[in-house]
């Protein structure tokens, strides 16, 4: 294996060690959310503001497409697809390292939320911000909004090029390997 083969593997590996622990993460405070939680009265954190609160949502935020699994599964599955063929084709360099980070900090809370909605047929919910009414939320739900609002600031300050997106291209002259470029 030459040197920019060993580079991509050391970008996919260290990809995966990152998604498999946010996903752990994610699944292990919801774990203790039901052991916690469940049936039992909210924890207030700061009172009037935060709290933590038990709630198996069987929808998406603000309780809508309630009971509809299968469009989430079927939706995150397209999702992570895509994400993992835009992750092969993104040039391992220190440019697109905050696009990979990204990418999989919002791998991983899709992939949290959908092993909650294949093993439970609901996602387990559990923090709630009382003081704006939002809706309660979790661990894979931090990393997603997260991960998207600073994806979103980085297409409109920092990859802001027509160039950033070559690796796209079917054509393009940059293929995922490693290059000097950037």
């Amino acid at each position: 294996m030459n040197s920019s083969g060993k580079k991509n593997l050391k970008w996919y590996i260290a990809a995966l060690a990152g998604f498999l622990v946010l996903v752990a993460l994610d699944q292990w405070t919801k774990y203790l959310a039901v052991l916690h939680l469940k049936e039992q009265p909210d924890i207030e954190i700061i009172p009037g503001v935060f709290k933590l609160h038990y709630l198996e949502n069987r929808g998406a935020a603000f309780g809508i497409l309630q009971n509809q699994q299968w469009i989430f599964i079927l939706l995150c599955a397209v999702f992570l697809v895509l994400i993992t063929w835009l992750y092969l084709r993104l040039p391992k360099t220190k440019h697109y390292l905050p696009f990979a980070v990204l990418a999989v900090g919002i791998s991983a809370g899709a992939a949290g939320n959908l092993i909650d909605r294949i093993r439970l047929n609901y996602v387990v919910d559990f923090l709630y911000a009382s003081f704006i009414d939002f809706p309660v939320f979790n661990v894979a739900d931090i990393y997603v909004t997260v991960s998207v609002i600073l994806l979103a600031l980085c297409i409109l300050f920092f990859y802001k090029d027509d160039e950033d997106y070559s690796f796209l291209k079917k054509d393009g002259k940059q293929n995922g390997n490693i290059s000097s470029s950037h």
